[in-house]
């Protein structure tokens, strides 16, 4: 039996409209879209075209530095939570072959009084670059803003109360990512940019899904490719919000294949944000998505155990 072929598009404008028929429509198309799939490629977002082409300045600017000077923002102890993690060092989990690429993280702003400030490592500042920290910043911010709404339209698709992840994800954990695939100068042999995976949070909203690479795996089995429109997020469900809707809600297997060989001369560029809870948060099967067809798949664990243990097994703990 043929799979979803291509990936779901919804508009966010229809959500936050005030018509309620128009939210309806949104929070149907959404929760089927992720139980059929996992992913959507999401329009009237909060990322402006000028923040998105500033971000993707910095982020080209931060790659080109030295080798010696990214190095000392290479941080020992934190499990690549913040700051640069090199070429080489991350993997697929179940896979011992490395992905071709690096990255860099920036985390959640946390103010003086928080009670997870100390939980959450601290966030890098990068020297060389004075506008890349505030321009992260900026972009983080309105990345979680978009993500707030679609976790209220999921909310309400599940049947449990609308803000219900609104305290959960207020001073969450959550990670905006950078990322660089170098261009390739030999056979990769069997690595590619980024190995088939799964995500380890509740959401992920992905910048730069533009052009042939992301691929995700429909229930068939089969890969399809999964290209954003350039105003659009590509916006997946991760393993967090999958067990903690008893799998009602799909983290689908994706991976970012390489080019074509007459286009290894080309390096690659996406800015993905991972969307965490506070590390506090417990991830128990919801009782509303357990019944006598759908018995409860997952232990109870919060969000920092299970964070801690799916970085080790990715190679980062």
């Amino acid at each position: 039996m043929q799979g979803v072929q291509k990936i779901p598009t919804v508009d966010l404008n229809d959500f936050i409209s005030g018509d309620p028929v128009r939210k309806a429509k949104f929070v149907q198309d959404i929760g089927e879209a992720y139980e059929k799939i996992g992913f959507v490629a999401l329009s009237g977002h909060f990322l402006s075209d000028a923040l998105v082409d500033k971000l993707y300045g910095q982020v080209r600017a931060f790659f080109d530095l030295p080798t010696d000077i990214k190095a000392k923002y290479e941080i020992l102890g934190i499990s690549g939570q913040r700051g640069l993690t090199s070429f080489g060092k991350e993997h697929a989990k179940g896979s011992d072959v490395p992905d071709l690429k690096e990255f860099w993280h920036l985390g959640q702003q946390l103010n003086e009084g928080s009670k997870y400030k100390g939980v959450y490592p601290d966030n890098v500042e990068v020297t060389e670059l004075p506008e890349f920290d505030k321009i992260g910043v900026e972009a983080y911010q309105m990345l979680q803003k978009t993500g707030v709404y679609v976790l209220r339209a999921l909310a309400l698709f599940i049947g449990i109360d609308e803000f219900y992840f609104d305290g959960y994800i207020a001073e969450g954990n959550s990670i905006l990512r950078s990322i660089y695939y170098p261009a390739i100068s030999e056979d990769p042999k069997n690595a590619v940019r980024a190995g088939a995976h799964t995500d380890i949070n509740l959401i992920t909203l992905l910048m730069g899904a533009q052009g042939r690479g992301l691929q995700v795996m429909n229930h068939a089995g089969e890969w399809i490719d999964a290209i954003a429109e350039p105003d659009e997020l590509m916006i997946n469900v991760g393993d967090m919000l999958s067990r903690h809707t008893n799998n009602r809600l799909v983290s689908t297997r994706h991976r970012v294949i390489n080019p074509e060989k007459e286009n290894w001369d080309k390096p690659r560029y996406s800015i993905p944000f991972f969307m965490h809870p506070v590390s506090d948060m417990k991830l128990n099967c919801l009782t509303n998505c357990i019944d006598d067809n759908n018995p409860k798949n997952h232990e109870d664990i919060t969000a920092g155990d299970f964070l801690n243990q799916r970085l080790r097994e990715i190679g980062l703990g």
